[in-house]
């Protein structure tokens, strides 16, 4: 796939996998690593995360409560300056979908490439492996219609219904009001955070899609709607699957 142009401004769907589809997160401390490698590494600056080095040398102690104490309690550095803004993410066991707006020219390629070698450093040393960790680089596709922000944003929420019915990318749901308890069951999306439940709050930028969506309530309202209708035809070409 051809990377479009990445202008300041812009707002992207971004996507990759683990190579040859294998999984990326074994367990729940990768997952509380990579949300933290989204906020640290969103920064103009060199940095490097305040838990790498205890991670890799003491991986079993770490329990996913200390890590998420740490994680929620990293407060903005002053003088921090992001290259992205992160609108929306969901974190899959062998993907990961964000949806960020560009900030600083090459932004969105310099914090990708930070997340590709930083998760992949701290995977391969963790679980004593070489090689790479992602298929390829990071897939990329523009959002530049209205109805692009409405609908995508809930396609990346609804990712997780691939764990339980994965027959929902058929237009397939037998039990919709099933569906929508579970999404608010999954801690790896910002969907608890577009819904007024703080889950991972300083990932993401939510003003510009409650805006889009008329706010919290709005919000979970039409996330219940596009599961009942589950019409994703419009947003086919974006979803880069």
């Amino acid at each position: 796939m051809k990377k479009p142009k990445f202008t300041n401004g812009g707002i992207y769907h971004i996507y990759n996998r683990g190579v040859e589809k294998r999984d990326i997160f074994l367990i729940v401390q990768d997952y509380f690593r990579f949300i933290n490698n989204l906020i640290e590494f969103n920064d103009t600056k060199s940095v490097l995360p305040s838990n790498v080095r205890y991670l890799i040398r003491n991986p079993k102690t770490i329990t996913p409560h200390c890590l998420e104490v740490q994680l929620l309690n990293n407060k903005s550095k002053k003088g921090k300056e992001p290259l992205i803004e992160i609108l929306a993410f969901c974190l899959m066991p062998n993907h990961y979908h964000l949806l960020v707006r560009q900030l600083v020219d090459n932004g969105i390629v310099k914090f990708m490439q930070k997340i590709g070698t930083g998760y992949t450093n701290y995977f391969n040393q963790k679980n004593v492996r070489v090689g790479p960790l992602f298929q390829g680089r990071f897939k990329a596709v523009v959002i530049d219609k209205e109805e692009y922000f409405k609908y995508l944003p809930l396609y990346i929420h609804l990712n997780p219904f691939d764990l339980i019915a994965p027959e929902w990318r058929e237009y397939k749901l037998n039990n919709p009001k099933r569906m929508l308890s579970f999404l608010e069951k999954y801690r790896w999306s910002s969907y608890l955070d577009y819904i007024g439940k703080s889950n991972f709050p300083l990932v993401t930028r939510r003003e510009f899609l409650l805006e889009v969506s008329g706010g919290l309530k709005n919000f979970k309202k039409n996330t219940a709607d596009f599961i009942t209708a589950l019409n994703l035809k419009e947003i086919q070409n974006l979803t880069l699957e």
